[in-house]
C-alpha cells in the first residue's frame, strides 16, 4: 500500500511533481498548484492510498524535488 499526502495551500506551483509523476499529479488551470489526483481532502492534507505500489518510486522523486517539501510518501 503506498500512502501519498499533499499540502495542496503551501504549493508554490514549480511543477516538478508532474513532471515525475505525472499519473499522481497534476497542475490546476485555476491556481497554478499541484492537484494529487483522486486525493481526499482533509484539515488541508489531500490524501491518496494505493494498492499500486509501482507509483511509489515516481512520488518518491516527486517529494524529494519538491522545493518547500510539501509531498509525503510512504510504503505500508
Amino acid at each position: 500500500m503506498v500512502v501519498v499526502t499533499l499540502q495542496r495551500k503551501k504549493c508554490i506551483g514549480c511543477n516538478y511533481c508532474v513532471e515525475l509523476a505525472p499519473e499522481q499529479f497534476q497542475m490546476s488551470k485555476k491556481d497554478g498548484k499541484s492537484v494529487l489526483l483522486h486525493a481526499v481532502e482533509k484539515k488541508g492534507f489531500h490524501t491518496i492510498k494505493s494498492p499500486d505500489n509501482a507509483i511509489y518510486e515516481p512520488c518518491r522523486q516527486a517529494q524529494q524535488a519538491c522545493p518547500v517539501k510539501i509531498i509525503t510518501t510512504k510504503l505500508r
